[in-house]
């Protein structure tokens, strides 16, 4: 397995997903999004892997000050995504060509 995790360091479903992978010693990265956004081509792996509207924290305040409940144009939106890492929902959590986002243990235990 080659496990990613892209998430923010103070949430505490980032801390839980870091927390359930150490204790079944499988090794991950881990990437702070505050720090280190994801890549465009990163996105779009993740996003043919989970519903792209689930890539959102319709909670941020950033989420309604820039509009996105109005903007429906799916590049325009994933422009704005990668521009404002606050407005992921975390923890995003990759295996190559799997990922999902949010706290899954029941996905990841099926992943080899």
């Amino acid at each position: 397995m080659n496990i990613q995790i892209f998430g923010i360091d103070k949430c505490f479903d980032t801390k839980k997903a870091q927390r359930y992978f150490k204790e079944r010693n499988i090794k991950f990265q881990f990437a702070d999004l505050k720090l280190k956004a994801l890549s465009k081509r990163e996105l779009e792996s993740v996003a043919s892997a989970v519903p792209f509207n689930d890539l959102f924290n319709t909670k941020a305040k950033s989420y309604e000050k820039l509009n996105l409940h109005k903007i429906t144009n799916r590049s325009i939106r994933e422009e704005i995504l990668l521009n404002n890492p606050e407005l992921y929902n975390t923890p995003i959590v990759r295996n190559g060509k799997q990922a999902t986002v949010g706290y899954k243990p029941e996905v990841w235990q099926t992943w080899e």
